[in-house]
């Protein structure tokens, strides 16, 4: 599965220059936020793929205008052709608006998903705008990371997790880090094409949750 993974910045070589001979075919599109919902659409519409997205803490103009054609993650767990994908938006709650969160919010959205983890057998990949605590962020409030996601990568062990947020021009930007949970994490700054292997998930209704392969077996009929 080739995945085309945003975040953060409208990329001139996806937009103003868009070539869809040099990106190659696409099967997916993930926004890890702060993105235009023209920029999602137009995506969307020029590869002719699905796209998923999770909001950034500056995506407030969804609100009016959410990207048309496009499917948010927010709190689900997405199944795209047997992959599992966890969506968890926002950003470190560091002024009053929308899509920022405390740790103690965060971990509040976390245990809502836990049975559907549970049901699903875990999952695939973690989307996420912020990073995970001590894994990409920065001291400063507004870009710290989330220890709770920590906790979701070592208790479910995804392949992935992608995020945004802490952008190429900072400092400390690193396009990839290993977890101890064995989660490869990725900074979509930008974007970045990623290519996950048939074995790196569970065929369509073959998690070994039987419930839930039964339901995913009798919608896909």
């Amino acid at each position: 599965m080739r995945i085309l993974a945003i975040a953060d910045n409208e990329e001139k070589a996806l937009w103003d220059f868009f070539d869809k001979e040099r990106l190659g075919e696409i099967d997916l599109i993930i926004s890890c936020g702060d993105l235009h919902a023209s920029y999602l659409e137009f995506l969307r519409t020029m590869l002719n793929a699905e796209l998923l997205y999770v909001r950034g803490n500056h995506d407030h103009g969804y609100e009016e205008h959410a990207p048309e054609g496009c499917v948010c993650i927010e709190d689900r767990i997405f199944n795209f052709h047997g992959l599992r994908i966890m969506g968890l938006g926002g950003s470190m709650r560091y002024r009053d608006g929308l899509d920022m969160y405390t740790e103690r919010q965060m971990a509040s959205r976390v245990r809502k998903l836990r049975p559907m983890a549970e049901m699903t057998n875990g999952f695939d990949m973690l989307i996420t705008h912020a990073p995970a605590k001590g894994y990409g962020d920065l001291e400063d409030r507004a870009h710290q990371g989330f220890a709770v996601f920590n906790e979701l990568l070592d208790r479910y062990h995804p392949r992935y997790l992608l995020h945004g947020h802490v952008h190429k021009e900072y400092a400390r930007f690193t396009r990839e880090r290993e977890h101890p949970s064995g989660a490869k994490i990725i900074n979509c700054c930008g974007y970045v094409i990623l290519e996950v292997g048939k074995e790196e998930y569970p065929a369509q209704g073959k998690t070994g949750s039987l419930l839930y392969d039964i339901v995913t077996n009798l919608k896909n009929r």
